[in-house]
């Protein structure tokens, strides 16, 4: 019997290999990637033959409560591994049709596009924009309304079990950990394969094509719900901010209070009097900062460092790693335990102005102070003992830590 929509079984294969390689958790069936891989190929078959057919209706998605940075809980929302599959599927499809579609400054969740990338946009045009609106969107994927997104996935996708299946997942309910099942009006959950697409998809007809046509003079960048306008005035800044927000209102989108303002770019060569000279895009925060041109000469320049709440997260990090009680462990065990994350904390936090994450540098070295301490009993009372010892170590061991390489040696007290 010829199925209504064809989709090839090699789609579906090649869905799971990344579901697979993602890894992630059980959703309301308690079925793990593991367990789902025992009986791979029935698994599969069903998966591919009800799609195909047009029978398939995804479950729930499980809501797991998460913190956030801020304080509080987000909800995620956490898909069966089946329906992670299936969403897989559909992205595969999707994706490169979009992709075209989605403006060359926005950034987030984008196939060979990155953070750093968006980051060195926005540090090269504050250079040449005085003026800065940061902005940030709140609950967008709560919030995102479901006919405008449908509207917009209809204008810009003809498949139809493609759009079938969005519209099934849009409405799929949230199940509580009491097992209560609640219905989705609006926004596509955190943690589904699709919704950062979904989302991307929403923001580029409600913002990015919206400020292409009605703010043609300004320039943008827009990770995600983080975004950065650059301007040329204050009064052009502030018209963009009013309209800024009319137009989310109008989308049924807000924006978040606190982290949305007008910032002015100060540096050597603008000395306007401003009460907000830094903002925060993405752990980077830009504000004046010391450099050094080709001749030698200090300047002041608007630089992108890490924001000091990244550097309070990575250092509560550290502390939680009790470095200083694992004295059963030798250098090489401590570099292969920790070394990878803070080389991916180095090689992100430290690519535009890496002296900022000194702090963090000095926190490593003082907590591997006292696990040497600890570790060697003649170096027990001695602080500074410790500390020379420790130097002598990062001498004749440099790449056990990303920040020996770069010359962030422990110092002698």
């Amino acid at each position: 019997m010829t199925k209504p929509f064809a989709i090839p079984k090699a789609l579906v294969w090649d869905a799971f290999q990344r579901v697979k390689a993602n890894g992630g958790s059980a959703g309301v069936d308690n079925e793990s990637i593991e367990a789902f891989e025992k009986n791979l190929g029935d698994n599969l078959y069903t998966l591919w033959n009800r799609m195909g057919s047009g029978s398939y209706f995804p479950p729930p998605v499980k809501a797991v409560p998460i913190p956030k940075k801020s304080g509080g809980t987000r909800m995620l929302g956490v898909p069966t591994v089946a329906d992670r599959v299936a969403q897989t599927v559909v992205k595969l499809v999707l994706e490169p049709a979009l992709e075209p579609v989605f403006d060359r400054d926005s950034f987030g969740y984008r196939p060979g596009r990155s953070a750093l990338d968006a980051v060195a946009l926005v540090r090269r045009r504050s250079w040449d924009y005085d003026w800065v609106v940061e902005f940030d969107i709140k609950g967008l994927f709560d919030n995102i309304d479901h006919e405008l997104l449908l509207r917009a996935l209809r204008k810009h996708c003809r498949n139809p079990w493609v759009l079938l299946y969005l519209g099934r997942w849009l409405k799929a309910p949230m199940a509580t950990a009491e097992g209560t099942l609640v219905a989705r009006e609006r926004g596509t959950p955190q943690g589904g394969v699709v919704s950062p697409l979904l989302a991307n998809l929403f923001l580029h007809d409600a913002l990015d094509a919206w400020l292409r046509r009605e703010m043609r003079s300004v320039r943008f960048c827009r990770y995600a719900d983080d975004g950065v306008i650059h301007c040329k005035s204050e009064v052009q800044a502030r018209l963009v901010l009013r309209k800024l927000g009319d137009r989310l209102r109008a989308c049924g989108l807000e924006l978040q209070p606190e982290k949305t303002r007008i910032v002015y770019c100060h540096d050597v060569n603008r000395q306007v009097a401003y009460p907000t000279i830094q903002f925060t895009f993405l752990g980077y925060t830009f504000r004046p900062r010391k450099a050094v041109d080709k001749y030698g000469r200090v300047y002041v320049n608007l630089s992108p460092g890490v924001s000091r709440e990244a550097l309070r997260t990575m250092r509560q990090t550290v502390r939680g790693w009790h470095l200083q009680l694992r004295n059963d462990k030798e250098l090489s065990d401590l570099s292969n335990m920790f070394g990878p994350v803070l080389r991916g904390w180095a090689n992100y936090y430290g690519r535009f102005y890496p002296t900022a994450l000194k702090p963090l540098w000095r926190h490593v070295n003082d907590y591997l102070v006292r696990w040497m301490r600890r570790k060697y009993k003649h170096l027990a009372r001695g602080v500074t003992r410790a500390a020379r010892a420790l130097g002598r170590l990062a001498d004749s061991a440099p790449r056990s830590f990303v920040h020996w390489e770069r010359g962030f040696l422990p110092a002698a007290r």
